[in-house]
């Protein structure tokens, strides 16, 4: 997959323990995967973003896991029951991910597609209201 990297990004993933690299990456190749127009950006000061039209999902590593944020506003489906928090939050919901555990690809591409489209429909506010 091709897509511009942005360096800041990658200062924030390099300074991770391995196993949260290697979930950072494939997360970071799976959001890119979803569409060849997602950008990264850097809010909150030094925490990754992955935005078209609006926010799909962020990065923070946590001690023990690695949170990713997809805001969605609860809207989409989450028939594999990947969503490990923020169940009732109505801007992001959270898929935490801990060492040694695999990502459920499909799953969060189908996640990452369908907010990209709810983006480019208006985003998750006006889809919901």
């Amino acid at each position: 997959m091709t897509y511009v990297a942005e360096p800041r990004v990658d200062a924030y993933i390099d300074a991770l323990p391995a196993w949260q690299q290697a979930i950072c990456r494939e997360v970071r190749e799976l959001v890119h995967a979803a569409d060849p127009e997602v950008a990264e950006t850097i809010k909150r000061t030094r925490q990754p973003y992955f935005v078209l039209q609006g926010n799909i999902c962020a990065l923070l590593a946590a001690k023990d896991h690695v949170n990713v944020f997809v805001y969605d506003g609860g809207i989409v489906p989450d028939p594999a029951g990947i969503i490990t928090a923020g169940h009732g939050n109505k801007t992001a919901r959270t898929v935490a991910f801990r060492e040694g555990e695999k990502i459920n690809a499909p799953a969060l591409t189908a996640m990452f597609r369908q907010i990209i489209a709810n983006n480019r429909a208006g985003g998750w506010r006006k889809l919901k209201g």
